[in-house]
């Protein structure tokens, strides 16, 4: 009776902690969800210090709505191709959310490639963060099932034939990754910057483009042994990963961030767009 009773009392926590956080108790997280567990920790809070202010008003970017196969709609952020072109940037955001840094960026990127269509999803459906504490939790209740919802709503609004390239960073990073995963036989390519990888290698199996990896050798989270691994397991998978390291921290590429380091983020940029153009011909 006494080991019953424990037995339900653990379930009962468990579940608990799954219904408030929703993170995985008691089973193994998915590599999305490794990522949110670490809002609760302290010292990666104060790795993401309250960001320096950004404003930017584009004069090309309009928002779109589209549905989602939850039978719901989604909100994103369109930057469309001067001409029309199946060629399309997919960008996810940082643990803050859509904001007017990541805007910023992908009008920077959607200049720089040339006729692209660049769509930023919001995986927090609305939601923008400024401080770490509200990140944290906006970060943390993300449902898995709604924001593949929200990525694969997107992959059909590109419509058929598209070639489907893939980018983001921190948060966005793992789910740059994912969102590749999801798009199939249209992947042209996934850039993350310091996300957490894909563990589990017979997922990587299904990749159908290569990935470059931009991360930072300060990181204490996606760490150069987090990075070990994943270039081992992308070898496993027989995929290609083309690597880059910086003596750098997390965050580094974002200038709104106390980590910001300019020369890292000209030469991961750098790649980054070189690594698109070859694949959005």
């Amino acid at each position: 009776m006494k080991k019953l009773t424990l037995f339900t009392l653990l379930f009962i926590f468990c579940s608990g902690a799954f219904a408030q956080r929703k993170v995985v108790c008691c089973s193994n997280p998915s590599a999305t969800q490794r990522f949110a567990m670490l809002a609760s920790d302290s010292k990666f809070k104060m790795a993401h210090l309250k960001p320096l202010p950004i404003r930017f008003q584009s004069s090309i970017g309009t928002n779109i709505t589209y549905k989602t196969p939850d039978g719901k709609e989604s909100t994103a952020y369109l930057l469309k191709a001067k001409t029309p072109s199946k060629n399309y940037i997919l960008v996810i955001h940082e643990w803050w959310g859509l904001n007017d840094f990541v805007k910023r960026e992908s009008e920077k990127i959607y200049n720089d490639l040339g006729n692209v269509n660049v769509i930023d999803l919001d995986l927090y459906d609305g939601k923008i963060a400024t401080t770490p504490q509200d990140a944290g939790k906006f970060m943390q209740a993300v449902n898995e099932d709604r924001a593949k919802a929200i990525i694969n709503g997107a992959i059909a609004y590109t419509g058929a034939g598209a070639h489907i390239a893939t980018i983001g960073w921190c948060f966005g990073g793992g789910w740059s990754l994912q969102t590749g995963l999801l798009a199939g036989k249209k992947l042209a390519g996934s850039v993350m910057y310091y996300g957490m990888p894909e563990q589990n290698i017979a997922r990587l199996k299904t990749l159908n483009a290569d990935v470059l990896g931009n991360f930072a050798n300060k990181d204490q989270w996606i760490n150069p042994k987090v990075v070990a691994k994943f270039n081992d397991d992308m070898k496993a998978a027989g995929k290609k990963l083309y690597l880059h390291q910086y003596d750098a921290d997390h965050a580094f590429a974002n200038p709104s961030s106390p980590a910001y380091n300019s020369e890292a983020t000209r030469d991961a940029y750098a790649n980054t767009i070189s690594f698109l153009k070859a694949r959005l011909k």
